[in-house]
């Protein structure tokens, strides 16, 4: 038989937008996009619910999120790590 492999998992980088929830940042990913007629840059953007651990992410950092299983209705991402902190 041969050896099943695991799918590779996503990786996004995105800005945390809301930490309100327990356990759960909202994070907004960002894309650039260019027109195909146009061919104009623009910016295209998606909000991810990812989990994490100990709630000591603000709003403004940055984080990567992976893909993981099924965490609740809409979580299916989980907080690797920090990137950078909000200044502010």
């Amino acid at each position: 038989m041969e050896e099943r492999k695991a799918p590779k998992q996503k990786i996004r980088e995105g800005i945390v937008v809301a930490n309100k929830m327990q356990n759960t940042v909202t994070v907004r990913v960002d894309r650039r996009i260019r027109h195909p007629q146009l061919q104009k840059v623009g910016t295209r953007g998606k909000k991810y619910y990812a989990h994490s651990e100990n709630n000591e992410i603000a709003v403004g950092d940055k984080v990567r999120i992976v893909e993981t299983r099924p965490l609740s209705k809409l979580k299916r991402w989980r907080v690797t790590d920090v990137i950078a902190k909000n200044t502010r």
